[in-house]
């Protein structure tokens, strides 16, 4: 049954539809999809409690109280950000929609976010925890072919956990669907490519079971390695979380000269502004050089 324009303009309805439009036309990610309802519901939560049951009844001053608010129950200025731009992306589509004549939020500025770089891991340590998983069980072999395609190809964990066999279109590139359903084709290195084929020959299947189905990535308990086994394995060998690796991948092809344009592309960033990030990531690594090495320093 429609809705009627009433309905449409309730509070609760109105994020609920839009979270089904992210889904299904944007094709966003289940994570992401869920953090938009978290942040979401609890901008709803809160303006309910103040009587602000309709699109229209919410302003800016009750935007503004609930950034307020956040900040009160000590959100990190990160997690307030991250609200604001939910809530404000989700009032800009309502305008859009014509539920209401403006996005109350647009002109209220969020907390200022803290500038900071990416946390990559050095080459040299990178290499020796990599080269060291050198064992010949199924697991090892796995995760050792796991992460040297996600620091050799920059992927993002989501992206990783989504691959199936056939993605692995030749022996040079790999097939990735990113952000919004995006397929890019994304090349795997000589390292990668050699332990991808013994994981594939040896280990793949020894580990899979039926319900593995196509997926690349296998759990010890036969079905498809989803992002938090993968997160699990990286922790467990690393140390560190798979986005580390992607911050190396990045800052480590900077250093070596690759230019900007390149690794946007590698990296399926949408925003060249994104990418930019870790020009300051290279610029700290030559200023580095530059103290050590110069006798002018």
């Amino acid at each position: 049954m429609a809705s009627s324009p009433t309905t449409e303009r309730a509070l609760g309805f109105a994020v609920d539809a839009y979270l089904r439009r992210l889904e299904v036309e944007r094709g966003l990610s289940p994570h992401t999809i869920s953090a938009y309802r978290t942040d979401l519901r609890q901008f709803t939560e809160y303006a309910r409690a103040r009587s602000a049951r309709t699109l229209a009844a919410v302003d800016r001053a009750l935007f503004r109280r609930f950034l307020a608010h956040l900040s009160s129950e000590g959100y990190a200025t990160r997690s307030v950000s991250r609200k604001a731009a939910s809530v404000r992306a989700f009032l800009a589509d309502a305008a859009r929609r014509g539920l209401i004549d403006a996005n109350p939020a647009q002109s209220v500025r969020g907390p200022k976010r803290p500038h900071t770089l990416p946390r990559g891991v050095s080459t040299g340590a990178l290499l020796a925890a990599l080269d060291s998983l050198d064992g010949g069980d199924p697991v090892t072999v796995r995760d050792r072919a796991l992460l040297e395609l996600l620091y050799g190809s920059g992927l993002r964990v989501a992206e990783a956990a989504a691959l199936t066999v056939d993605d692995l279109t030749d022996d040079h590139f790999v097939r990735v669907r990113g952000k919004g359903s995006k397929e890019r084709a994304v090349p795997v290195g000589p390292v990668a490519r050699s332990w991808l084929r013994r994981y594939l020959l040896e280990a793949r299947p020894t580990l899979a079971k039926t319900q593995a189905g196509a997926a690349l990535w296998v759990g010890v308990r036969g079905g498809a390695l989803g992002p938090r086994g993968i997160r699990r394995a990286v922790r467990a060998r690393l140390g560190t979380f798979p986005h580390a690796l992607r911050h190396s991948f990045a800052t480590h092809l900077l250093e070596g000269g690759a230019d900007l344009r390149t690794v946007q592309e590698l990296l399926g960033h949408i925003d060249m502004g994104t990418t930019q990030t870790y020009t300051a990531v290279s610029r700290t690594h030559l200023r580095s050089a530059y103290d050590r090495s110069h006798p002018r320093a």
